[in-house]
């Protein structure tokens, strides 16, 4: 155990957080039951709840068919949508306007 704590990146960065008594104690139940710290075991899940929002933001999985139609949809040309090019028209003259 001391060659894994020697690894262990110090950690400088102080948490808090509070919690129900009933989120106390099934972090703490899983903690035992994982045989780790509190701590470990909450960075643990927040680590990796933390990448799989991140990845959810980068990456996605479509069926081939599905894949197919995305691409074709990114191969159509543009559409040009009157309402939108009001919207910035609009946008643009209130930001030159507030220049002044």
């Amino acid at each position: 155990m001391t060659q894994a704590i020697a690894k262990r990146p110090m950690r400088t960065r102080r948490l808090n957080i509070r919690a129900t008594e009933s989120q106390e104690e099934l972090i703490r139940t899983g903690a035992n039951t994982k045989g780790v710290s509190v701590t470990d075991f909450i960075l643990e899940s927040a680590c990796l709840q933390a990448e799989q929002t991140i990845a959810d933001q980068r990456e996605f999985v479509l069926s081939p068919e599905r894949w197919q139609a995305f691409i074709e949809a990114l191969d159509r040309p543009a559409e040009i949508k009157p309402g939108l090019v009001r919207l910035f028209a609009e946008a643009r003259g209130k930001k030159r306007g507030s220049r002044k």
